[in-house]
Parts: C-alpha cells; sequence; structure tokens
C-alpha cells in the first residue's frame, strides 16, 4: 500500500508510492554528453579562468598547469564578492545587492574522470578544500552561510562535462537550512538530543536503511526520501559544521562517500545527481542541536504541478529497498 511519510527534520510529508514502484534498471539513462570545444577547466586553459584562489599541486606557481585541484571563481557568478550590502526597504519589500562569493571546485587535472573515479587520497583533496575555502570565506563579515554543492550531469544542472563542484557564500541563510535548523532546535528544546544523533541510532538499529557503515560514518536512505536512491551520509561524532572535520575524519569521509557514489553509479549506471552539503550558518549557536551532513540526490524522477503545489513529493522506491540493493553491491 502507499504510504505518507514524515521527514522528521523538516517536517516535509513524502508519498512512497508502491504502486509506482521502480527498480533501477527501469529509470531511464542519461543522455549522452555533448561535445565539448576547449575545456577550460582543463590543464592549459588556465587563462580561460580568473586566477585561482586555491591550488594543489607538487610544485609550481599559482596557475601554472601542473596542478591536481584548483579552486576559482566562477566566471558566471551567481553573486560577487567585490561592494557593500547595501540592505534596503522597498515598501514591505527588503531587497540588497548582489554580493557574496561564487567559487568552482576543479577536483582533477583529467577531463575524463569523475569524482568518485579518484583515487581516495585525491577525494580527500577535494573534501580539505571545500573546508580550506568555507574556514577562509568565514573571516568576511558579509557572509553567513556557505553552500557547497555538485550538479552531475546535464539534466542535474552541469554546464561543463570536466569535473567539478561549487561553493557560494551568502550574505543571507536560505530557507531551507532555516527551516533544518528550526526543526533541529526544536527537537532539542523537547528532547534535551540532537534530531540527527537519534536517528543515526535508531537506523544502527533497525539496519534496514543502512547503505554503509564506518567507524565514523553512516551512509543510509532517509526515512522519508524525496527522490528514488536518496542517499545521505552522516558523521557519528557529533559537529554541527563541516569545517570541523579533522584529518582522520575526512580520510575516513573519503572512503564511504566515494564508495557510496560509486555504488549510485553503478546501480542506476552513471544517473545524473547533486549533492550539498548541510552544514550549521556562521555565527549561529548550533553546537549543541546542528548535525552536519551530506545529502545525494540522483535526479530520476521529475518535480511536477502536485510537487510545486503541494509540497510534498512522490517516490516511487521505497528506501529500506534501495539501501538493499545498494548495500548488496560490489564496492
Amino acid at each position: 500500500m502507499t504510504e505518507l511519510r514524515k521527514d522528521p527534520v523538516v517536517g516535509r510529508w513524502v508519498i512512497i508510492s508502491i504502486e509506482r514502484a521502480k527498480r533501477p534498471h527501469e529509470f531511464p539513462p542519461e543522455p549522452a554528453p555533448r561535445r565539448e570545444g576547449v575545456c577550460p577547466l582543463c590543464p592549459g586553459s588556465e587563462r580561460m579562468t580568473p586566477p585561482e584562489i586555491l591550488g594543489y599541486r607538487p610544485s609550481g606557481q599559482p596557475n601554472d598547469p601542473n596542478w591536481t585541484l584548483r579552486v576559482v571563481p566562477n566566471k558566471f557568478p551567481a553573486l560577487r564578492i567585490e561592494g557593500e550590502l547595501g540592505k534596503a526597504a522597498d515598501g514591505i519589500y527588503d531587497r540588497m545587492h548582489g554580493i557574496g562569493a561564487h567559487e568552482v571546485i576543479i577536483e582533477s587535472e583529467r577531463h575524463d574522470v569523475d569524482l568518485f573515479d579518484l583515487p581516495e587520497k585525491r577525494f580527500q583533496d577535494v573534501l580539505w578544500a571545500y573546508r580550506d575555502r568555507v574556514l577562509d570565506l568565514k573571516n568576511d563579515h558579509r557572509f553567513k552561510s556557505v553552500l557547497i554543492f555538485k550538479n552531475h550531469g546535464a539534466s542535474a544542472g552541469a554546464s561543463l562535462t570536466h569535473s567539478h563542484s561549487q561553493l557560494i557564500a551568502l550574505p543571507v541563510i536560505p530557507k531551507r537550512v532555516m527551516e533544518e535548523m528550526n526543526g533541529c532546535r526544536e527537537y532539542y528544546r523537547f528532547r534535551d538530543r540532537c534530531l540527527f544523533c537519534d536517528i543515526i541510532v535508531q537506523e544502527m538499529d533497525q539496519k534496514v536503511r543502512i547503505v554503509e557503515e564506518t567507524g565514523e560514518f553512516l551512509a543510509f536512505s532517509p526515512y522519508a526520501p524525496r527522490f528514488p536512491f536518496e542517499t545521505w551520509i552522516v558523521p557519528k561524532r557529533h559537529q554541527c559544521a563541516y569545517e570541523m572535520i579533522e584529518g582522520d575524519q575526512a580520510k575516513a569521509l573519503a572512503s564511504v562517500f566515494r564508495r557510496t557514489l560509486r555504488r549510485l553509479n553503478l546501480a542506476l549506471e552513471n544517473p545524473p545527481f547533486n549533492f550539498i552539503v548541510h552544514s550549521a550558518p556562521f555565527l549561529e549557536r548550533a553546537a549543541d542541536f546542528f548535525h552536519w551532513h551530506i545529502e545525494i540526490m540522483p535526479k530520476l524522477t521529475k518535480v511536477a504541478g502536485f510537487e510545486w503545489g503541494s509540497g510534498f513529493y512522490i517516490n516511487p522506491t521505497p528506501p529500506e529497498e534501495s539501501a538493499k540493493y545498494l548495500r548488496e553491491l560490489p564496492e
């Protein structure tokens, strides 16, 4: 029977539509990527990007071609870093200048590999670059939060095939982040416990939605997933912000994150996907009640009128089935 399930973090309802149930092979494949001319993210094309903010290379100077990872400002940024906020009223409305930081993390010098193809140490470098950039941007008093995300595949929003992720620093706290913060804060207020810590305990006890468990991290299908094969990765260690990770955690996260992406890629035959790092905003006193995590969302179904009108999502694959399928795949 079809079920309605409620997400305990933001209170969002999801319809798990058993009658529409789909196995991995029943989702349409991603169209072949379009051919590109000269790739602006490849070595030798450094002049096609703004000067790098961060670079990992064995030797040489910034913007030299012998790099393994680069972080550059987005050439067409959603927000620009120069200027003041200029907050103002417009009658009952509020507005400010489009101030922020929009950066591109070029995950590898190779055009022909995806993030999950990288050796584990190189994957760890990507995660450490995220941390480096957040810690730097945190020093800018204009910014209240940073969103780290990856679009993989054209239908997931990637405009270039060279593997990269993005980071946007914002002068406000996004609505969806506030919804998570409020849900976790209310749970803590009534139970004096972190909601995500309790989710970890329950998932480890029930064992039906776990994809992989390690000493430091849990990868699992959430109880009320919006999308088929949606998978979350949560640290067992209670931390409110991603930039709090330490060296041993980054190594452990690289291992489980890479294997999870490889499982999804194998199960769904190179699906388009997005992942987002959910982290506490700057200057928010969230240490007790918030818990950073990563949400991976394969783009296998379309969001249409019902979803936009109701805020509900219809998911044709129960999380227990998707977790079991992923768990039983070879690493």
